[in-house]
């Protein structure tokens, strides 16, 4: 799929349910590092299902979700109702139709490896005030720490349709530091997720780069997924071991 703000129109449900919310350390760690308060305003771009704006609006922050994918907004929309202060608009990283100098921080949960950066790199600097922040947060499932994740990893080459060009963890120090003009801050949360063979398949067809249902390979990839559960489930569970990687700087 060409255009990165209609992948996930049908995985919506898989993605609510079964990938993993961010801490709320993240909070903490910008109250300390970057003053954040609960006047502080946010753009979450790409806010997608909502799990990163609800941190901030749990902190009584006035947060902007700017969210290109109708299906993923309005999962959003249902998931943060109760807040007041979410307000939702239908935006693009590049063009998020905020008025300019009119938020403290702009945040990016699992999202920023999608944007065109030299695009959004203006926009942020548009719409941020003086001195504000940009911060992007991933959940980064670890690969090689257990003999069970090396083979979930290698699942995902076998069936994967395009997982090598869209993985985030193309998005480097090097990339980092170009987008900042300077070498960003950096924190990281251990954030495990342990669940049944239900939960391991809802978490992996969460993901735009596998055959979704009625996809070739659909039921092959899914039949070596038992397998790999069966092989390595201990009490009927297995563990995908993550961390939730923190990047935090001003654009220079």
């Amino acid at each position: 799929m060409n255009d990165p703000t209609q992948r996930f129109a049908n995985r919506v449900e898989n993605y609510l349910r079964f990938r993993p919310r961010y801490p709320r350390e993240i909070v903490d760690l910008l109250k300390t590092d970057c003053g954040l308060s609960p006047t502080s305003v946010v753009a979450d771009v790409g806010s997608g299902t909502g799990f990163l704006a609800e941190l901030f609006l749990a902190n009584g922050n006035l947060v902007y979700g700017i969210e290109p994918n109708r299906e993923m907004r309005e999962a959003g929309e249902r998931l943060l109702q109760r807040f007041p202060r979410f307000k939702s608009m239908a935006g693009l990283a590049e063009e998020t139709g905020l008025p300019g100098h009119s938020v403290d921080f702009v945040t990016a949960g699992q999202a920023f490896h999608w944007f065109d950066r030299a695009k959004c790199r203006e926009e942020f600097k548009r719409i941020l005030r003086p001195g504000g922040w940009v911060v992007l947060v991933w959940n980064d499932r670890r690969t090689d720490t257990t003999p069970f994740l090396r083979e979930y990893e290698q699942l995902l080459h076998t069936y994967a349709t395009d997982y090598a060009q869209v993985d985030h963890k193309r998005i480097d120090a090097a990339v980092l530091r170009e987008f900042f003009g300077t070498e960003p801050a950096r924190k990281e949360f251990p954030n495990h997720q342990q669940g049944d063979f239900a939960f391991l398949k809802g978490r992996l067809l969460s993901s735009s780069y596998v055959p979704a249902a009625g996809q070739p390979r659909h039921a092959d990839m899914l039949e070596g997924l038992k397998e790999l559960f069966d092989k390595h489930q201990m009490d009927d569970q297995v563990t995908l071991e993550q961390d939730t990687l923190v990047y935090f700087g001003r654009i220079q």
